[in-house]
């Protein structure tokens, strides 16, 4: 049977599209499907999209093509599309690069949406021919910009499989101007059957999405048949999926390229942009590197920075604007946990000059333990150890709890080698691949090893490993032992002082194809742990984004407070210097409405909030919040008790007042005035120095550009907003007080907010925050109020009021039936299965502790007050210094500098949930996530009775 790819002369001749092409049928047009027009706001041309079956060499592709109109010629852009979708999937990307002034075309690729003819994997005489037409087809248009006749200037673009063609059209068609691959391999054999080990989960992924084996040109489909039943690949495999990767024209490949990869992928890791970085920057082209938060895997795509970078990318190469800044040479978000709703993680750039390469500065740490340890590949190679799972990311996959600090991968005893660092003594980033010496024994030939570097926490009560990545590796030939050097997963991760290392070489891997003959290995340690540290990429200054802080200083409030009380100033109580360093102490305060002897809307309420806290402050509509804010800002005077704000007491005027910054209603300014005359004249009326207004920060914070030299009245509402925010901002104020901040936002808005109070509070400053977003809420605070009916309802940290849940929702990606939610039930860790929207609710059977005999095994360790998400780890993203501040009280309960009583603790570890998430694999259930069930909505809803 031959499997190889046409002949190099037929190879050779794709290298010269132009004479190629002219001997092959032209692209015939079978149809417009027809011709629609989306509607634009502002003066934005409307965008323009026509539907057309095109006739290709025998096969049927359904484009789209998008653009605003008119007479002037512009670059084109083709966008393609994911493995298993279709061009509908960028049809919201393909319109707002027609908007930014590009004509742009989107197809679905063989085998997908409405195109006929075989899945190819981008077979260079298949897809990537295809893609040399439609550029033929877009130099015929009269609205694209020529280079010269039948020469567009084009650029690509698209994810996964759609980036592994832009690469592709760029090595064979030298018409391509720019590209911008984003989560794509370089080499494909590579990917799927890494250092010669199969990776049969996604594999089965592949064939699966793309409709199954028949919808493959048969090459393909025998190919992976063979591979999947031997679960070995061979070099026929190999060398077939090497001819359709990029790999095999990476001399040809020399426009600049915008490498986007993620870092939560398993199937495409970051080594792949890095072996395509160094190919193509060595044919001379500019080549940048980002590497995104999400992935295959699961974790936040950031999509609108990365659309908003490749529209740069193409502006400067494309539109040839040298004035667009494209953004740094090395780019890499990094996430401080993860939302406990949506999965979605927190994120922070770093950024370099240059590209650092997956070994920049190496530091080595030193390993101890048995230096030669023994183990066994268990015969069928089961039960396997546990580290990603494909098709569980999307919805809260194991990369998103590893980002969390929840270790939930698992490695069976007897099955594993461990070797141990000291503690670090400071904080260490590891930023690339770390590499290990060792030596590698067996009783068989054939040995398959799975290394990984685990984060282990303070004596060893928590394990994880990050973005479940491990590198499998085939070592033949080991019956007299052989030495390897083995290149773990790259990574950008920080090692937090007092944790250490953990080099596991397991036998075992869910994920991929091991030996099914039992053998016993040996592994020697020959070298210590090398980790890249690249001290040259920098976590930026923590810009605090727009959207956020409508702040006006107290200055203003107290102005306003004067005008409507006209009450006279009185004598104020002296400091307490006991409370010089708390920003808020609230004692029996009270305030009753208006003509009202016995009706209150705030009454006997205290609490006290400490620096570095994030305090939420809740209640239902009614509760009082709004009134005890007020309060705290002088703009009214309570009828009883007190607030003292470091030390202070609050009446109107309070000079204490200046360490404050509220907001509770939007900012009011000049419209003749620029933005920077209306931020230099407000810091002009407090009255404070010039050099105390942090303008430039506050500037930068506001992100309007050039438009801070124009007019206010001619600014958007939005633009108002970012305006307000520097001027809230102006003076950097100790105490932030945010009433309902987020109204009139939308999720990615949102989602910065919650970033900036986060980051404000690691500081050393305090943020509170009243809000009826209980999610966001419950992601950004580290204490709480509740308030009922102007009371205190309860007190304390995030985790302690919401408590350890014992019930676990687990998602699922298609229905089950009923006798298997029964095999479920009758698990060992479980009490009881009930169905819910979108999945299960596994109750967990109480103590949750394995079965006697059993012994605990790396990541299964069970620590009181451990869960699935701890209750002791920050699950909104702030500091581990915020979150072990001390707790939120109600004042005059706990003796003063004495820390509150730990957070309630459950008795269900991290490893009872992965031996539930193993038991769900075995049983085959589709599932798609797994979290704790209850909410701070749901403990809320507990403690006010539901009268919200």
């Amino acid at each position: 049977m031959d499997l190889r790819l046409p002949g190099l002369q037929g190879l050779r001749r794709l290298r010269h599209p132009r004479r190629w092409l002219a001997a092959t049928a032209a692209v015939v047009v079978l149809a417009a499907a027809g011709t629609w027009t989306a509607a634009a706001s502002d003066n934005t041309p409307p965008v323009h999209q026509t539907d057309r079956m095109m006739a290709i060499d025998g096969v049927t592709l359904d484009t789209s093509y998008f653009t605003t109109g008119g007479s002037t010629r512009r670059p084109a852009v083709l966008l393609a599309h994911g493995f298993g979708g279709n061009k509908d999937d960028v049809r919201k990307e393909a319109e707002d690069l027609a908007k930014d002034g590009y004509a742009v075309l989107t197809w679905s690729a063989r085998g997908f949406g409405k195109s006929t003819g075989k899945i190819g994997l981008n077979d260079p005489s298949g897809e990537v021919k295809d893609v040399s037409k439609l550029i033929d087809w877009l130099a015929k248009q009269p609205d694209v910009q020529l280079d010269k006749p039948g020469d567009p200037r084009v650029g690509m673009a698209g994810g996964s499989y759609g980036g592994a063609i832009s690469l592709l059209a760029a090595g064979y068609d030298d018409r391509v101007d720019a590209i911008a691959p984003a989560i794509t391999y370089w080499n494909l054999a590579d990917a799927l059957f890494p250092n010669g080990v199969f990776k049969k989960l996604w594999a089965g992924i592949f064939i699966n999405s793309g409709g199954g084996c028949a919808k493959f040109e048969p090459a393909l489909c025998q190919m992976y048949n063979r591979v999947a039943e031997s679960g070995k690949p061979d070099a026929e495999a190999r060398a077939l999926l090497e001819a359709r990767s990029p790999s095999a024209v990476a001399q040809r490949i020399n426009v600049p390229t915008l490498l986007l990869q993620g870092q939560t992928d398993s199937l495409f890791p970051l080594g792949q942009a890095d072996a395509a970085e160094k190919a193509i920057r060595a044919n001379g082209a500019p080549v940048d590197v980002d590497w995104i938060a999400g992935g295959h895997d699961g974790g936040d795509m950031e999509t609108s920075r990365v659309q908003a970078r490749v529209t740069s990318w193409f502006d400067r190469y494309l539109k040839d604007d040298k004035n667009t800044d494209t953004g740094p040479a090395f780019r890499v978000t990094r996430t401080g946990g993860v939302d406990s709703t949506d999965g979605a993680a927190q994120l922070r750039g770093a950024s370099g000059s240059a590209y650092p390469g997956l070994e920049s500065d190496p530091r080595t740490i030193a390993l101890t333990g048995r230096r030669e340890q023994s183990f066994t590949n268990p015969a069928g190679a089961s039960p396997p150890a546990i580290s990603a799972l494909p098709g569980l990311g999307s919805t809260g996959g194991l990369s998103q709890l590893s980002s969390l600090g929840i270790g939930v991968s698992l490695d069976f005893p007897g099955q594993y080698a461990a070797f141990d660092s000291a503690p670090v003594t400071r904080s260490l980033r590891i930023t690339g691949s770390p590499t290990v010496t060792v030596h590698v024994k067996s009783t068989s030939d054939d040995t398959v090893l799975f290394g990984k570097v685990y984060d282990v926490g303070p004596g060893g009560t928590q394990q994880v490993l990050p973005s479940q990545l491990v590198t499998p590796l085939r070592i033949e030939g080991t019956k007299s032992g052989k030495d390897v050097t083995i290149t773990l997963p790259a990574i950008d991760y920080d090692v937090q002082s007092g944790h250490h290392l953990r080099l596991v070489l397991a036998s075992t891997d869910l994920g991929y194809a091991s030996p099914a003959a039992p053998a016993t290995y040996t592994v020697t340690l020959k070298s210590d742990l090398k980790v890249p540290t690249a001290p040259a990429v920098t976590t930026a200054a923590a810009t605090l984004p727009s959207w956020v802080w409508w702040l006006p200083l107290a200055g203003a409030a107290i102005a306003a407070a004067l005008l409507l009380t006209g009450r006279r100033r009185t004598a104020t109580a002296p400091p307490a210097p006991e409370l010089s360093e708390v920003p808020l102490q609230i004692t029996d305060l009270s305030k009753r409405y208006a003509k009202s002897a016995d009706r209150y809307a705030v009454r006997d309420l205290s609490f006290r909030v400490e620096k570095g806290q994030v305090l939420g402050l809740l209640g239902p509509n009614g509760a009082g919040k709004t009134t005890t804010l007020r309060m705290l800002m002088g703009l009214i005077k309570p009828d009883a008790g007190e607030i003292r704000v470091f030390g202070h007491a609050i009446r109107p005027g309070a000079p204490v007042l200046s360490r404050v910054g509220a907001f509770v209603e939007g900012a009011g300014f000049l419209p003749h005035l620029s933005g920077r005359e209306n931020l230099e004249l407000y810091w002009q009326a407090t009255g404070r120095p010039p050099e105390d207004a942090h303008l430039e920060e506050a500037l930068e914070i506001a992100g309007l550009g050039d438009a801070l030299a124009r007019a206010v009245r001619t600014y958007s509402q939005g633009m108002r907003q970012r305006l307000a925010i520097a001027q809230a901002m102006l003076g950097l104020p100790d105490l932030l007080i945010l009433d309902e901040p987020t109204n009139g936002l939308d999720p990615p808005q949102i989602r910065e907010m919650r970033e900036v109070m986060i980051r404000y509070a690691e500081a050393g400053r305090t943020v509170i925050v009243s809000s009826h977003l209980l999610a966001e809420v419950e992601q950004s605070c580290t204490h709480l109020v509740v308030m009922d009916r102007g009371r205190l309802v309860q007190a304390g940290p995030v985790a302690e009021i919401i408590g350890s849940g014992d019930t676990l929702l687990v998602g699922l990606a298609s229905d089950i039936s009923d006798p298997l939610v029964e095999k479920i039930a009758a698990l060992t860790d479980v009490e009881s299965v009930v169905r819910a929207e979108g999945g299960l609710l596994v109750r967990l059977a109480p103590g949750g502790q394995p079965a006697p005999g059993d012994e605990p095994v790396p990541g299964d360790e069970l620590v009181p007050g451990d869960e699935l998400v701890s209750a002791n780890s920050p699950t909104n993203g702030a500091s581990t210094a915020a979150a072990t501040a001390a707790a939120v009280t109600p004042a005059g309960t706990a003796t003063e500098g004495t820390p509150s009583p730990p957070p309630t603790q459950g008795p269900h570890g991290p490893g009872t949930a992965a031996r539930l998430l193993v038991e769900l694999v075995r049983l085959e259930v589709p599932v798609s996530s797994v979290g704790p069930h209850r909410r701070l909505e749901d403990a809320f809803l507990t403690l006010i009775g539901g009268s919200a």
